[in-house]
This record gives structure tokens, C-alpha cells and sequence, in this order.
């Protein structure tokens, strides 16, 4: 064991609940004392943080899958990070870790709870990307729920973000054809030049409805659903009888914009009916004991032999989180939201 090198730890809260989407003024930075790190527990310093949409719900207080982030509290995030303190046994100090420790510089959490990191295996980012949560979500919503078969048409919006490039690089592994949807030239261009789409269609365009429906003659029989919104209602008139839609997220009504379309209801059930469509929405942790080991041994794989490629978009400074994150909501980032928040 070491001696702690530090006391306190730098960390960004939730000042105030967002009406509609976030602004900066809803966060706030302090500095607070560290607890001690007790029997089982460590002293991490965080050197990566995830910035993902699921962290919209959580400054709300709708109902929700996951607890709520109380006012006052350290925003919650996937993190990678330095042991800088043990006290749990087969960890040590300058040992790396996946934890859950949030929006902040250190933090005390229990052994028990984080993850062991290979820097050698693989960039150490990586665990919060193409293979942590959202290189997971991917796998396991496209392969358990979406079931894509060889010759079957996959499409994916916001595709070249770290679910939806994934998504769509699983599917190719497995035979199926992938069209891309994401927002402008520059992504467009990335999803067949970079991660190898068969399609690929910017969802500004005005004429981006009938782009889609000449880019899937043959129908789509997968649809994974992350976005919701416009694009949403571009695919649903092409959806062949037995697709499938797993359902990821809904981003384009995080900030409770159009959520009370009541009108919509009659017309999405007659088709569910009539085109016997399977619809389940999923959140990847039901899926960790099942799928998680082959998850890691396969994308890994992937990965290292060129069959996965993924980007990241990484911001230096924890004190900039709150504006990549608003910036990520909008759709500005270009591949998996990180904070660097110390060098490793």
C-alpha cells in the first residue's frame, strides 16, 4: 500500500434541472475532501471520463431505469483511472481500472466494483468505447434482439457515433448489408470510406426520406433504434414484415421535446400488427452475464484485425465536460465523447 497523494478531489455537480436541453448553468465545479479509503476500497485518480445521452436522463426526474442524479451530487459516468491508493487485495498502486466514478478528478470506490485494464491489450479509452458500454450495447442489442441474418438490410442512425458505427460493422461481420444515417458530408463520407457502411445518408438533407427508401429496395429488416424523431418516421414505411427494432435510445427527445404525439400511436400499432414487427427496447447491463465475456473476446478480436475500426472525440480539461456534453447532445462530437481529465 501507498501513502494517499491526495486529500481533495475536483468534481462537477448538478447545480439545477434542465428545461429542455442543458446548459452550462445547470452545472457547477467545487472542490470537496476525499473520504478515507477504508478496508476493500481504493483511491483512484480519473484519467478518462465518458460523456454518453443516457446522462440527460439522469439530470431529470422522470421516471426512469436508473436512480435520478440528486442537486448537489457528482454527475454519474463511466470512467477510466489510476489506482493511486489500496486497500483491496490484487490491486495496486499505478494499477489502471474501468469504475464508475463520475464527473471528478479523484475518488474513493470499492474494489469489488471496477474492472482490471490491460494498457498493453488495448488503448486504455477503449474501455469506454468500442469496448466498454457502448461497444456492449451494440453487440448485444443487434445480436440478441436485432438478429441480422446474411443478405438482410441493417439500418442505423446516428451510425457513426460509438453504438451506431459498431452496430453497423457487427452487422457486416455477420453478412448483412449496413446503411448508415448521420449528419452531414463529413460523417456520411467516414461511414464508407472509414467503417466500411454499404450505404450512407445525411439525415438533413430535405430530400433524405426518399434517399432512404431508394437505398433499401428490398425493405429493412433491422432497425436499430437510437435516435427516434424524423428519422424515425423516414424508416417505419419501409420496415419489411419480421423486422426487428431494437430499441437503444430515443435521442431525439431527451430534452422533452415532441414527446406527446398521441396521434402517432394508432398508426405505429397497425403496423406492428400487420407487418408482425418485434419491438423491444433494451438497457445492455441485462445482457452483461450472458453476453459480456463474448462480447470482449470477439469485438477485441475484431478490433485488432482491422474488422471493427472506431473514433473517438476527446476533450482535454475536466472543467470543459458540461460543454462537450451539451455539445455531444447536439450532435457536434465525431465519435466516442471522452474527457481527458488527466494524462496516463
Amino acid at each position: 500500500m501507498s501513502e494517499s497523494t491526495t486529500s481533495q478531489s475536483t468534481r462537477i455537480v448538478l447545480a439545477s434541472r434542465p428545461e429542455g436541453a442543458p446548459t452550462a448553468d445547470n452545472f457547477r465545479v467545487e472542490t470537496a475532501a476525499l473520504p478515507e479509503v477504508g478496508d476493500g476500497q481504493i483511491l483512484l485518480r480519473v484519467v478518462y471520463l465518458s460523456l454518453d445521452p443516457y446522462m440527460r436522463g439522469r439530470m431529470s426526474t422522470a421516471k426512469s431505469y436508473a436512480a435520478h442524479v440528486e442537486l448537489g451530487d457528482v454527475m454519474v459516468g463511466g470512467t477510466v483511472g489510476q489506482v493511486v491508493e489500496s486497500r483491496c487485495q490484487g490491486l495496486e498502486p499505478g494499477d489502471y481500472v474501468l469504475a464508475g466514478a463520475g464527473w471528478q478528478s479523484h475518488a474513493v470506490v470499492d474494489g469489488s466494483v471496477v474492472r482490471a485494464l490491460d494498457p498493453q491489450a488495448a488503448p486504455l479509452s477503449t474501455a469506454l468505447g468500442v469496448l466498454g458500454m457502448p461497444g456492449f450495447t451494440a453487440y448485444s442489442g443487434l445480436l440478441k434482439i436485432g438478429k441480422p441474418k446474411e443478405g438482410e438490410t441493417v439500418v442505423v442512425a446516428a451510425a457513426t457515433g460509438p453504438v451506431g458505427s459498431a452496430v453497423g460493422q457487427i452487422a457486416k461481420v455477420r453478412g448483412a448489408r449496413a446503411v448508415g444515417i448521420a449528419g452531414g458530408p463529413e460523417k456520411c463520407r467516414a461511414l464508407l470510406d472509414e467503417f466500411g457502411f454499404d450505404v450512407a445518408l445525411d439525415h438533413r438533407d430535405p430530400q433524405f426520406a426518399d434517399a432512404l427508401a431508394e437505398a433499401v429496395p428490398d425493405g429493412i429488416d433491422v432497425y436499430f433504434e437510437n435516435v427516434g424523431g424524423a428519422v424515425q418516421e423516414a424508416v417505419w414505411p419501409l420496415l419489411n414484415t419480421y423486422a426487428r427494432i431494437p430499441v437503444c435510445g430515443l435521442v431525439a427527445q431527451y430534452n422533452g421535446v415532441d414527446l406527446d404525439r398521441k396521434d402517432r400511436l394508432p398508426g405505429l400499432f397497425g403496423s406492428i400488427l400487420t407487418k408482425s414487427l418485434t419491438i423491444r427496447g433494451f438497457i445492455q447491463t441485462e445482457f452483461v452475464k450472458e453476453m459480456y465475456g463474448d462480447f470482449l473476446r470477439e469485438v477485441s478480436a475484431w478490433v485488432r484485425d482491422g474488422r471493427i475500426k472506431y473514433r473517438e472525440d476527446i476533450v482535454d480539461g475536466l472543467e470543459n465536460a458540461p460543454e462537450a456534453f451539451i455539445g455531444m447532445l447536439e450532435g457536434k462530437n465525431f465519435g466516442k465523447m471522452l474527457v481527458r481529465v488527466a494524462p496516463e
